[in-house]
């Protein structure tokens, strides 16, 4: 009898790493199908017109920021799979959380659904090309990766908008359930990350992990804020959404294509350091434009009377 719990205890890890990676998948198709359900193409294409703000944008997130994860991976010594899990991040951009971000520092939302979806959509053909560059001695289907984010990431998204054109009451109506299922599969798969990888995760602290992670969140904040124009509100989305990489993405091409866990396990961490950093600053950016629109408004009174 005692030697059937080593077997139980493999066929129970076996069950937890298959529910986390249907945790992955969940939550990304939920995430780009709530999306979807509450955007309109015209909220999406209108901030798009200005092409220097675009320019700058992609300059931002697709050239400076993975610049950036190779400069810092040669200041900190990381292992292959936890080198591999931060230039995931530095390559995929257009974060589905970006304007709930931009919402808490009140900056443009408009803006900011905008160059979500199209950093999201360069993302999808960004990454299988540029990928397989950066990573020369890891293996990497280029079709595969570019498959996985068009089905799993903008066919939800397409599909959503569609609905939201169409059936709008129903788009109001279902958004909410599906934003919910997002948010409960993303608690899902933190917890059975931990679970499964509690040993690795354990053994990050103390390493160059965190202070990789943090380098990189705070540089890619400034690069964004540092291209974002001159107006606060337009800098914030852009510093934010910057910062703020496409975990979803970077999951799914970790998930589908690296057998390591600590790749995985970098994401997760990644991710819930960007949330712990970025959504006290988003709301300190809030604070800092309420006061100065006050501040506006006061001496405009003060000017009339």
């Amino acid at each position: 009898m005692l030697r059937q719990w080593p077997c139980r205890g493999v066929a129970m890890a076996v069950i937890l790493e298959a529910l986390a990676r249907l945790s992955v998948l969940v939550f990304v198709v939920s995430s780009m199908l709530a999306m979807g359900l509450s955007l309109t193409a015209g909220q999406i294409l209108r901030p798009l017109r200005d092409r220097r703000r675009v320019a700058t944008t992609l300059l931002a997130n697709f050239v400076l920021v993975p610049l950036l994860g190779y400069a810092i991976l040669a200041l900190v010594p990381l292992s292959e799979a936890q080198s591999v899990g931060v230039l995931l991040l530095a390559t995929a951009a257009g974060a589905p959380f970006l304007p709930k971000l931009v919402e808490a520092a009140k900056g443009n939302l408009a803006f900011s659904v905008g160059l979500m979806v199209l950093l999201m959509v360069v993302t999808v053909a960004y990454v299988p090309i540029v990928l397989p560059v950066l990573l020369p001695g890891v293996q990497v289907n280029p079709l595969d990766i570019a498959s996985s984010l068009v089905v799993l990431m903008l066919a939800p998204l397409a599909v959503g908008l569609l609905v939201k054109d169409r059936y709008a009451d129903t788009a109001d109506a279902v958004q909410p359930v599906v934003s919910q299922t997002s948010s409960t599969a993303l608690v899902f798969l933190v917890v059975l990350m931990l679970v499964l990888n509690f040993q690795t995760v354990l053994s990050v602290i103390g390493t160059g992990v965190l202070i990789a992670l943090l380098l990189f969140i705070a540089g890619s904040f400034a690069i964004g804020w540092a291209l974002g124009g001159s107006a606060v509100d337009d800098r914030s989305v852009t510093g934010l959404g910057t910062a703020q990489r496409n975990v979803s993405a970077a999951l799914i091409v970790g998930a589908q294509n690296f057998t390591d866990p600590n790749v995985l396990v970098v994401l997760v961490i990644g991710a819930m350091l960007m949330l712990v950093v970025l959504l006290p600053l988003g709301g300190e950016l809030g604070r800092r434009t309420a006061s100065a629109a006050g501040e506006s408004t006061s001496e405009g009174m003060t000017t009339d009377d």
